[in-house]
């Protein structure tokens, strides 16, 4: 998988495929929010096993039960395919 920065038209492109992720200069995030801390740990420990699937980490941060995700592939410096791909499955989850 290559780790080439995606122009703009792409990062446009590619966000208007997924599910509640907004951008936010060279990062996409999203909240999801469950009825409590245990489901929301458990989508963070699925998403723990794609992110070490895809050897692609997300930032996370927990709020009792809302979860954000964010990503951005700081090895390029920004977007790329890898951060879409792991949006995407993420939102299968």
């Amino acid at each position: 998988m290559t780790r080439s920065l995606l122009t703009e038209e792409q990062v446009l492109s590619q966000l208007q495929e997924l599910k509640e992720w907004t951008r936010a200069g060279a990062e996409i995030r999203k909240m999801v929010e469950y009825a409590d801390f245990i489901r929301a740990m458990g989508f963070v420990n699925s998403v723990a096993l794609l992110a070490e699937r895809f050897n692609h980490h997300p930032d996370i941060d927990i709020r009792w039960n809302k979860v954000t995700l964010v990503l951005s592939t700081h090895s390029a410096g920004g977007l790329t395919e890898l951060d879409f791909r792991l949006a995407r499955s993420i939102d299968q989850l």
